[in-house]
């Protein structure tokens, strides 16, 4: 069936996949809607962009504005978590048509008693839509149009502004034209913010040679809380298979004594849905997650989906994995790392259904138990669309959740993951060194698409990465990689106390840890001080404090001749928060430069006065020129300045 149409709608953004995938925001951002819309002809066109909560049966709409070129954009505001719908639609409006036609000829000395006649068709096809007072305005241009003896006053209603305004307050949208429906993901503001400190609880004792508990970790919970983080990260707290377990430093035969890895899964005590015998029982897990949260910190818990040889799924659903016909299970490989104590799970298996059930049942027993955000330990070894109906499933009954997905490896996989639902994604920041990788990089997630569904999470180490530039690095260094992360991406996040206390010592060759904690218990001095962990806590505390931290998008980097010098620009939405950050990226020596200010982003001209407060020293200065003179020093090598203007 043919639809008359004239108005083409196109190049509809943001937009991801064609809309196969959702865009994604948090509670009371902006959705800044840009379409190319045109029309054959000259005729006055007009746009609008409707969209609703998915618990709404009514569409809102917001105007679109015409920009140049055919460029048309407008924005709305996600006020709920779920999702929304938006669509553009787009109309010849007749009745802007005529006013613009019949206000041009009226400046070209023209006579127009014709077209107000039209006009008043216009006018009529209005006076059932608007308020009392409009209709009599209405009804007196009409009478105007009609008398000729009014022509002079009826001239300066047609061209007027009041007109315009009703005429667009009520459009008649005659052979409108709309896009399909695209959806955007509202999250809880934690998908956007938030800094994470992850530690071993079995590492936790007071004691040294002791396993830790959780009743260790609640004692923990004042430190980590006082620094500023507030997700607390521990890696699988379930029982750790007895066969095939890891020895200390990665070998791969266990001494009686020696505890395995926390991501070989399962054992005689339990599986998925078990705790650790001695970590405590799931009611000792359960009072360390409501203490966490009396203080404001959320416990993360790792979802590792593998099994140890001797997980209690081997045994109960043995087509779970893929059988060899010698009769064993090939363990995990990710050459060159070989993982003998565990076992991947064989998702092409006949019974994939009640695999991906069990799954969700797990995930689902955890949130009950109070966990609403899991960093999963290598998702991009499972099927991408398991996790698309996972995370869907989850979100539909627990929307609070949030999901990390940990996977150092190919980027279109990491964006995969990203847009099939995870909250937030690891990156590649650990491994950035240099001030054009980390412009670049920057950029990449940012300024393109990325920016609408990729929310960054930049962690300086993992248990699994110790990276060549930490190893054996100055205090220096620390600090650097500390305020990058914080300053740069809103979601953050380190391994302690390892961090904090520059444990570095490093398998030769090899960006991995020497006699690493995941293979042993260690015993830490948990209440020791320094000037990282003063200067963490007053980074994290500045965080809280400027809504500039709390988002990534908004950066627009300066520049500075030295290389060594990396400065970037930083607001929030409204522009009531604006930071610009100065760090050094030379751990020994003092490095200085001139900065120039982004003085068009910040709004005001060179010679305007702008108040520079340094929020870490407190010192203030006052800049009133384009480039101003900086320098650090190692032992605090960067500024974060407040700009007040």
């Amino acid at each position: 069936m043919l639809n008359q149409k004239r108005v083409v709608i196109d190049h509809v953004s943001p937009q991801i996949n064609g809309g196969d995938f959702f865009i994604k925001r948090v509670v009371n951002e902006i959705v800044n809607i840009h379409a190319h819309v045109l029309v054959d002809g000259h005729d006055v066109i007009a746009a609008s962009v409707l969209y609703k909560h998915e618990k709404s049966r009514v569409w809102s709409e917001t105007r679109m504005q015409l920009i140049e070129n055919d460029e048309w954009r407008t924005s709305f505001v996600v006020e709920k978590q779920g999702f929304y719908s938006y669509k553009v639609e787009a109309w010849v409006d007749y009745a802007l048509n005529w006013q613009h036609g019949i206000e041009r000829k009226i400046d070209d000395g023209q006579q127009v008693k014709s077209e107000l006649l039209e006009g008043i068709l216009y006018l009529q096809a209005l006076v059932k839509k608007v308020n009392k007072a409009e209709k009599t305005y209405l009804e007196k241009c009409i009478k105007a149009f009609e008398d000729e003896t009014q022509y002079a006053i009826a001239k300066l209603e047609a061209k007027s502004k009041r007109l315009h305004a009703i005429f667009t307050k009520y459009p008649e949208k005659h052979l409108s034209n709309s896009t399909h429906e695209l959806q955007v993901y509202v999250d809880r503001k934690k998908a956007r913010f938030s800094t994470w400190y992850e530690f071993f609880p079995r590492s936790a004792s007071e004691k040294e040679g002791q396993h830790g508990t959780f009743k260790d970790c609640e004692r923990l919970l004042p430190r980590v809380a006082q620094m500023g983080f507030d997700t607390l990260y521990f890696p699988p707290v379930h029982p750790i298979g007895e066969v095939n377990r890891k020895g200390k430093n990665n070998t791969t035969e266990a001494n009686k004594d020696d505890v395995g890895s926390a991501w070989g899964i399962g054992s005689k005590y339990g599986g998925h849905k078990a705790i650790h015998p001695q970590l405590g029982t799931v009611e000792d897990f359960k009072s360390l997650i409501q203490k966490a949260k009396d203080i404001n910190i959320e416990v993360a818990m790792d979802y590792a989906l593998q099994a140890a040889p001797d997980h209690p799924w081997v045994t109960s659903h043995p087509d779970w994995f893929k059988w060899r016909p010698d009769g064993t299970v090939q363990y995990a490989e990710n050459p060159p790392k070989k993982y003998q104590d565990i076992l991947p799970i064989y998702w092409e298996s006949k019974d994939y259904k009640n695999l991906w059930q069990e799954c969700l049942d797990t995930m689902l027993y955890w949130i009950n138990c109070g966990i609403n955000v899991f960093r999963v330990d290598n998702p991009h070894t499972k099927p991408y669309y398991f996790w698309n109906w996972l995370i869907s499933e989850v979100k539909q009954k627990h929307p609070d959740v949030i999901f990390l997905a940990e996977a150092f490896t190919r980027p279109k996989v990491m964006q995969q993951l990203a847009k099939q639902g995870y909250s937030q994604s690891y990156t590649y920041f650990t491994w950035r060194t240099s001030k054009q990788e980390f412009i670049d990089y920057i950029n990449e997630l940012t300024q393109t698409d990325q920016r609408e569904y990729m929310q960054p999470n930049f962690w300086p180490n993992t248990p699994d990465i110790n990276p060549y530039h930490l190893q054996g690095a100055s205090e220096s260094m620390y600090l650097q990689r500390y305020a990058l992360a914080a300053t740069l991406s809103s979601s953050i996040g380190i391994y302690g106390p390892v961090f904090e206390q520059m444990i570095s010592e490093a398998i030769p060759g090899k960006e991995e840890y020497h006699m690493s904690e995941k293979f042993e218990v260690k015993y830490y001095d948990w209440f020791k001080e320094n000037k990282l962990t003063l200067l963490i806590t007053k980074i994290n505390e500045l965080r809280h404090e400027n809504e500039a931290l709390q988002q990534t998008n908004n950066i627009k980097f300066c520049y500075v001749e030295n290389d060594n010098l990396l400065a970037f620009y930083k607001w929030n939405t409204e522009k009531t928060n604006e930071l610009l950050i100065v760090i050094s990226l030379d751990q020994y020596y003092k490095q200085q430069g001139t900065v120039q200010l982004p003085l068009d982003a910040i709004g005001v001209a060179s010679g305007h006065t702008l108040h520079m407060h340094d929020l870490i020293t407190g010192s203030s200065y006052n800049w009133d020129q384009e480039w101003n003179y900086v320098e650090l020093h190692p032992t605090l090598p960067f500024h974060i300045f407040k700009i007040n203007k």
